[in-house]
């Protein structure tokens, strides 16, 4: 079984975490009204998808 010889210091093992740094959220354009939308998802403004009109959820889902 693998084990450490020494102890990772405090200066490596944040090295190695400062890769997962929190990103901005991707954000595309409305081709129907110009309003920032997130990708593959409904336009919260105008409720489109694909230049479809999309009735949203009453409900919150699960």
């Amino acid at each position: 079984m693998a084990v450490p010889k020494k102890k990772t210091s405090k200066a490596r093992r944040d090295k190695r975490r400062a890769q997962h740094g929190i990103e901005a959220p991707r954000l595309n354009v409305c081709p129907q009204c110009g309003s920032p939308k997130r990708p593959h998802r409904m336009c919260p403004r105008c409720h489109t998808y694909r230049g479809r009109d999309i009735e949203p959820l009453s409900t919150q889902a699960p």
